[in-house]
C-alpha cells in the first residue's frame, strides 16, 4: 500500500487508472485506495496491480525464476473488497482481513515456489515474468470466490491457454513503461478468468501437457512444469525487499558501492577515466545498456545508469529516472567511461 500511495505521485501512473470507459464506475463495485475510485472487480484489480507496481520499491524473491509476489495484491485486495461491500449490503459478514493475508500467503508461496523449479524468462524462452503472477492469482482469487479444487484447477488451464506476455518490454530496445502495469494486466486477467470459471466455464485438462498443442510444447521448449517443495509458507517468510533504492535488482549491490564511492569521487569527476563493473550474466542481458535511454523505465532498468547518479549524487530516488534529472550531462558522460564484464 506505501508503494501505491507513493506512485499516486507520479503522473505517467496516474493516468492510466481509473475505469476502462471513462466514467464507467460501479456502485458497489471495489474501490482503489488513495483514490475516489469505485470499479468493477477486474478494472480495480489492474488499478491496484499497477500502483503497487509502478515503483521498483517492492519484494523480490531471488529464485531460478524471479518477480515480485507482492504483486498479487492488485486482485486480492480488489476481490476481497468487492465480496465484502456486497456481503455487508445483503446483511452478511464481510471476510476478515486473516483472510486476505491467508490468500497472501497462498499466493507468495504458489508464484515462488513455482519461480524456484522453472524459468520463462530465458533468452530461450522470452516469456515474461508476470506468468507466475497470473497464475498464483488465478488460484487465490478462484478460491476466494467459492471454488474449490475442481473450479481452481479449470480456472488455472484457462490461464495456461492464454499464451503469455513477451520479456521484451523490459529490455532496450523496447523498455518501456509496460513493465509497471503488466502486474495489473495479469492480476486483472486472472480475476476474469476466476470470474468466469465461477460462472462455469470449463477447464482444459491437459493445457500444459498435450503434445504439440500445449503450454509445455508450444511456450515452455517441451519441458515438464517442475514443483520443488510442498506449499507451505517458505516464500513469505523468506522473502526479499528491496529497500535501498528503487532499482532493478541485479543493479541493487552496484548502486550500494557507486552510492558509498560518492564522497571520495563528487569533486574529482572529471579525473575519472574509466569505471570498471564486474557483474553475472542475467545483468549483462537484461541491464547493461549502451547508448539513448528514452524514458523512465529504460534508465531503472540501466546497471549504468544507475551506477552514475549514485556515483555523482550520492543518492537514488524514483525522481532520478524521470526527465529533467537524466538531462544533466554528467550522467551519460559517466555512463561512457564504463566497461562491464562477466
Amino acid at each position: 500500500l506505501a508503494c501505491a500511495f507513493q506512485a499516486l505521485t507520479f503522473p505517467a501512473c496516474v493516468q492510466r487508472l481509473g475505469p476502462t470507459v471513462p466514467g464507467a464506475t460501479l456502485a458497489g463495485g471495489a474501490r482503489v485506495p488513495g483514490t475516489s475510485y469505485e470499479l468493477e472487480p477486474v478494472q480495480a484489480a489492474f488499478n491496484i496491480g499497477t500502483l503497487v507496481r509502478w515503483l521498483d520499491f517492492n519484494d523480490t524473491w531471488l529464485a531460478a525464476e524471479w518477480g515480485h509476489p507482492s504483486d498479487n495484491v492488485g486482485g486480492i485486495l480488489a476481490t476481497a473488497d468487492w465480496l465484502s461491500r456486497n456481503a455487508v449490503a445483503a446483511g452478511k459478514k464481510p471476510l476478515l482481513m486473516r483472510d486476505v493475508l491467508t490468500a497472501a500467503i497462498k499466493a507468495y508461496e504458489i508464484h515462488g515456489v513455482l519461480a524456484e523449479g522453472n524459468i520463462f524468462n530465458s533468452p530461450e524462452t522470452g516469456l515474461d515474468l508476470v506468468i507466475l503472477l497470473k497464475i498464483a492469482s488465478t488460484a487465490v482469487i478462484t478460491h476466494l470466490l467459492g471454488g474449490g479444487v475442481d473450479e481452481v484447477t479449470d480456472a488455472l488451464s484457462n490461464a495456461f491457454v492464454d499464451g503469455q506476455p513477451l520479456n521484451t518490454y523490459r529490455v532496450m530496445p523496447n523498455a518501456g513503461p509496460r513493465k509497471s502495469w503488466a502486474s495489473g494486466d495479469a492480476t486483472a486477467r486472472a480475476m476474469q478468468l476466476a470470474l468466469l470459471t465461477m460462472r462455469g466455464e470449463m477447464g482444459y485438462p491437459t493445457a500444459i501437457s498435450a503434445k504439440t498443442w500445449g503450454f509445455g510444447d508450444v511456450l515452455y521448449n517441451g519441458r515438464p512444469l517442475k514443483v520443488t517443495r510442498r506449499y507451505g509458507s517458505h516464500v513469505i517468510e523468506n522473502v526479499q525487499f528491496k529497500i535501498a533504492y528503487p532499482a532493478q535488482r541485479h543493479s541493487q549491490t552496484a548502486a550500494e558501492c557507486a552510492v558509498r564511492l560518492h564522497p571520495l569521487v563528487k569533486d574529482r569527476l572529471n579525473d575519472i577515466e574509466r569505471v570498471e563493473l564486474t557483474t553475472h550474466k542475467p545483468a549483462l542481458l537484461k541491464i547493461v545498456v549502451d547508448g539513448p535511454l528514452p524514458n523512465f523505465a529504460a534508465r531503472d532498468h540501466c546497471l549504468q545508469y544507475v551506477v552514475a547518479v549514485g556515483m555523482i549524487f550520492g543518492d537514488i530516488t524514483t525522481a532520478s529516472y524521470e526527465d529533467g534529472f537524466a538531462a544533466d550531462p554528467r550522467i551519460d558522460r559517466l555512463r561512457a567511461q564504463m566497461g562491464v564484464r562477466e
